[in-house]
Formats: structure tokens, sequence, C-alpha cells
């Protein structure tokens, strides 16, 4: 099915895992070549939980700004907190959200470092207790449930690959920096997008759609795929780490948002140590062959860096890769938020 387009996307029933591992890790495989998109249900993540982080976001969000504002982004040299509709850009086009930014917590290890991707770690900047209670230790718990769905993944994704059931896990390092934004979209207005057209940056996304639709895929067609909202499933999408590390076996697929009514989304960022190499994945010589049969996969890009763009690169067709996880964040922060570069880091390279 490599060579063949899609008109809807999976769901994969993360219950089947334990009872059929390889082929349950063989369909994830083939879906993640084909598609690089899945709804994931049987998680193990209960309503309940889900309906708590839903009201704590709404509540966020309902907060007057000049409470969030105590948390701009503009304020963090570590690209944490709140930012107002239109402060990130995508592709050099401002998005149509408001979002919360929080990062895993690491202690700072510099902010005169080379490169300058050792700076990101540092602390969030989180809303005061006494007007969203409850709303940072809901989110330290968000945090452990994420990154044990996404850790199963990976162990699938491992196996399905034909590696040792650890490999990515142990890939990871001892410091991982996963992120997650709450998102709040107004409706879109025409001709324009919540989110522009891009690939996510990490390994792979957990995506919980509130209530509202708006997210569409693009599939090989050059179609806008529309993604349903399900409360009980989190979209899983792979990043353009893994794209890198698979030699494009695996695809970071175009997405956007273009939401027809007010909607909240969170999506969880799953990464590893800032100094992981990106280095080549020791598969089998059958998928870069099936690369190679695929004008898909042999020539899918990469988001393109801020100075690519500002050359007329198209913002998802760069052919470079990052090789360290650190500078694939750096490059993302750098292309969407350039004056926060500036600002905090006037020393680095853009």
């Amino acid at each position: 099915m490599s060579g063949a387009t899609f008109t809807e996307i999976p769901e994969v029933d993360l219950a089947g895992w334990e009872e059929r591992p390889s082929d349950f890790a063989d369909r994830v495989r083939q879906i993640c070549h084909d598609v690089g998109f899945f709804q994931l249900v049987g998680h193990g993540v209960d309503d309940e939980f889900v309906d708590h982080h839903v009201e704590h976001q709404r509540r966020f969000f309902e907060l007057a700004d000049e409470h969030k504002a105590a948390i701009e982004k503009s304020r963090s040299p570590h690209f944490r907190g709140w930012e107002r509709v239109g402060a990130e850009l995508t592709g050099g086009r401002p998005d149509l959200r408001e979002q919360l930014d929080l990062s895993i917590e690491h202690p700072v290890r510099g902010l005169d470092l080379q490169p300058a991707y050792l700076r990101l770690d540092g602390p969030n900047q989180w809303p005061d207790e006494q007007v969203v209670p409850g709303f940072r230790a809901h989110m330290a718990d968000y945090f452990e449930r994420m990154a044990a769905v996404a850790d199963t993944l990976l162990e699938v994704f491992s196996i399905g690959l034909q590696l040792e059931p650890d490999h990515l896990r142990y890939v990871f390092g001892d410091r991982p920096l996963s992120f997650v934004k709450l998102i709040n979209y107004p409706p879109t207005p025409p001709d324009g997008a919540g989110v522009n057209p891009h690939h996510d940056a990490g390994f792979l996304t957990l995506l919980l759609q509130h209530d509202e639709g708006g997210l569409q895929v693009r599939n090989p067609d050059g179609a806008w795929v529309d993604v349903p909202p399900r409360r009980d499933a989190f979209v899983v999408n792979i990043g353009e780490m893994l794209q890198e590390m698979t030699g494009n076996y695996f695809v970071a697929t175009t997405h956007r948002v273009v939401a027809g009514s007010e909607r909240q989304s969170s999506a969880w960022f799953h990464g590893p140590d800032l100094e992981t190499r990106l280095d080549p994945l020791p598969l089998d010589s059958s998928f870069a062959d099936a690369v190679a049969a695929s004008p898909r996969h042999a020539t899918a890009g990469f988001m393109a860096r801020r100075s690519e763009i500002e050359t007329g690169v198209d913002g998802i067709e760069s052919r470079a890769g990052a090789g360290v996880y650190g500078q694939q964040l750096w490059n993302y922060y750098c292309r969407s938020y350039p004056d926060n570069v500036a600002r905090h880091h006037p020393d680095a390279t853009m």
C-alpha cells in the first residue's frame, strides 16, 4: 500500500498490543509508513481524567488576559508560557491560536552555552495557584500519563522496525525533554489557518481534540482529510525525528487546523534528551528499498530553517535534517519565535 493514498485516518486499539504484539507492531509500522497518523483508542487513560483535563484547560483559557500575561512566553528564555493569538509563526505565517506551552523541567544548564540548544532546559511558567487551583498538580499527572502511553508506542515502533523492544527508549537518554501545547483556537477566518501546514518536530505526538474538529491531514494526492474529534482517542502522528532516523520510512505527514468554531486541543510532543543524535537506525535493507520504491517517501522533506524561509524555501521543503534533537527544537523556536530568540539569545544563530 506504500504507493497508495488515504481518505481516512486509521484507528488502532492499544488493547491488541498485549494479545498479539508482533502482528500489532507490524500493522502500526505499516500505518506509520503509509499515513503517518492514526487514532489511538484503548490507551488506558480513563474518561474521568480526560474530562478533568478538558475542564482544567477550559478554566485556564477563560482567565482574563491580565492573569495569563503574567506568564507570557516572551518572558522566558526557554520558550515556556502563554502566548496570544498570532504569536507563533508556522512556515513564516502567523497561526491563529492562543497557547500555553509547558515542558518537562530540568535545571538550567546555562544561557550562554554553545550549541545554543543546550539553553532550552529550564523551568516552566505556571499560572497562579490562587487563580487556577489544582492546575499544576493536574498537569504533573498529565505529563506522567502521556509519557507512559508514548513510551509504550516507542516499544511498538521498535518491534515493528525489527529492533529490540527497548531500542527507541534507550535512544531517549537520561534527560528526555517532552513538551505540551494547550491550545485555544478562535474560529478560523476565510483563507486563514489556526495552525498553518506543517510537520511536527519531535519523535511522536499525542493529540486530544476536545470536542470540536478542525484537524486536517494532507494525503499524497494533495487533498485534506478531516480527523474527527473523539474524547476516547488520542491522535498519534509521526514527527520529523523519526522520519530522519528511519531514512524517510516513517513519514511526518503535513497537517493543519482550520477551526469552524471555537476549539481547544492538547498536544503532547514526546522528545528525548537534547543531545540525542538522529543517526540512522540499524534497519534491515528492506526498509530503504521501500523508500526508494516510493517517490513520496524518497523525496519527503523537512520543515525549513528560519534562514531558508528568508531565502524563499517553502516551509516544508527543506532537504536538511537536524542531526541532533536539540538542534531540531532550536530550529523550530527560531522559525516560530524569531523575536523571542533575538530578545533572549542575541548571540545565537537563526
